[in-house]
């Protein structure tokens, strides 16, 4: 049987691509799209979310705005990473599909249960830990962290330096949890290749190719890439299939203090704090099988079959 989930997201160019996963893998059903505010503003990402969903024909999935800002702090975009709209490159018109009056938090619950996709920061899971519980959550599947450096900070990826007090709630909740952090996701690199595969799925493949284009530009000047991670879409491959990435066992702590690494995920691989493991956390991704997956999913939403 398929899995039911709700993506909590903020799009996001690697965001739009794993809404498209989501929804055209048949591993997944997914029952709810939500929004936080985290590589651009609230209004942003929402609006970012609509037009993903009408231009992949993905009308059947309700959507729902949730925390416009961090639970305690002020907020900061991506804007160097995503553009003035979070999801410049291509054009987009006026969206068709429409908006749920809920909060993102009660959409959550009256869909569960469900596993929770994460692929923003952590606020509105967090604040559905804070006045639900573990009710109905299955599973905890995050992008965000690194068992290594960051990418907003030399230590803090950009999820959980958004929120690191939401995050720090969410691993300390007791619900299993699965970290899929730069280390990983570095590997789902956005090769011409790649490129290539998704030119020949129609309208919807070209504009995920102008979309991965435009991510490629803004990789390159900031980080030096030659081709971009596709960071996001790794947490859903995840749940289609875990034998896509491969996880370990270990504590993670959240750094909220820190003078230079508010964020950082301390990820105690080795087991040297002697603490149990609260997390499974991704270390390898079978590149190959992710690809064909993406690929697949992006071709079963635009129907045009992918070889």
């Amino acid at each position: 049987m398929p899995t039911p989930v709700v993506l909590d997201c903020d799009p996001g160019h690697d965001d739009a691509i794993a809404i498209m996963l989501a929804a055209g893998d048949p591993a997944i059903d997914l029952r709810a799209i939500t929004t936080v505010a985290g590589n651009q503003t609230l209004d942003k990402v929402t609006l970012n979310a609509r037009r993903v969903c009408t231009i992949a024909g993905i009308t059947d999935v309700p959507i729902a705005a949730g925390c416009a800002r961090p639970l305690v702090r002020p907020l900061r975009i991506a804007d160097d990473v995503h553009g003035s709209t979070g999801l410049d490159g291509p054009s987009f018109s006026d969206p068709t599909v429409g908006l749920s009056d809920l909060h993102a938090v009660e959409l959550m619950r009256s869909v569960m249960p469900a596993t929770i996709v994460a692929t923003g920061a952590l606020t509105n899971v967090a604040l559905f830990l804070s006045r639900y519980g573990a009710d109905g959550i299955g599973e905890i599947v995050l992008m965000g962290g690194s068992t290594e450096r960051g990418n907003i900070t030399p230590a803090a990826e950009a999820n959980i330096y958004v929120d690191p007090e939401a995050a720090e709630i969410v691993f300390s909740s007791g619900v299993p949890v699965t970290m899929c952090g730069l280390n990983v996701t570095h590997q789902a690199l956005v090769t011409p290749d790649v490129l290539g595969r998704l030119e020949v799925l129609g309208e919807l493949g070209r504009t995920c190719a102008e979309l991965m284009t435009f991510f490629a530009k803004t990789y390159r000047e900031l980080f030096g890439f030659d081709a971009p991670p596709l960071h996001d879409p790794v947490a859903v491959a995840r749940v289609i299939d875990p034998s896509l990435v491969r996880c370990v066992d270990a504590h993670v702590a959240i750094e909220t203090a820190g003078t230079h690494t508010r964020g950082a995920t301390v990820v105690d691989l080795d087991g040297y704090l002697g603490l149990e493991p609260n997390a499974q956390v991704a270390v390898e991704l079978d590149v190959p099988r992710f690809w064909d997956r993406v690929i697949a999913a992006i071709g079963n939403v635009s129907g045009i079959r992918a070889d």
